[in-house]
């Protein structure tokens, strides 16, 4: 018994073993766009999570806007009398920069108003 103690004293422990270990980096919980599917089906899903808070709604704007609570992750979902509805669109925050992509389901013209209005909107918050 003294000999397998000893033995067990003696032996080196693998380092990995001391040092503690690198917690894996953070991933975003924020589902992105699936353009495959319906309008309705893809604002349910979107709305559908659990770390979304809904902006106040501005009666004279047709939007609807949602932001996950750590705030890199924003859509915007169309409501009916929105130029290119129906249509979403997504803000991505990271690394200093403001992607913005969408599904264009109603109006390409229209689309491209909504998106314009992001732009300036990202040129406003983000100076």
């Amino acid at each position: 018994m003294r000999r397998l103690l000893a033995l067990l004293l003696l032996t080196p422990l693998p380092l990995s073993a001391c040092s503690p270990k690198t917690p894996p980096a953070p991933t975003d919980p924020a589902i992105g766009l699936d353009c495959s599917l319906p309008f309705d089906a893809q604002a349910a899903k979107i709305t559908a999570q659990g770390d979304l808070t809904q902006a106040p709604h501005d009666p004279l704007e047709p939007y609807k806007f949602y932001s996950t609570t750590h705030g890199r992750v924003s859509y915007l979902i169309t409501e009916p009398g929105a130029p290119g509805h129906p249509a979403i669109a997504m803000e991505v925050a990271s690394k200093g920069r403001v992607d913005i992509s969408g599904c264009p389901y109603g109006d390409k013209k229209g689309y491209a108003k909504i998106i314009a209005y992001l732009e300036s909107l990202k040129a406003v918050t983000h100076r």
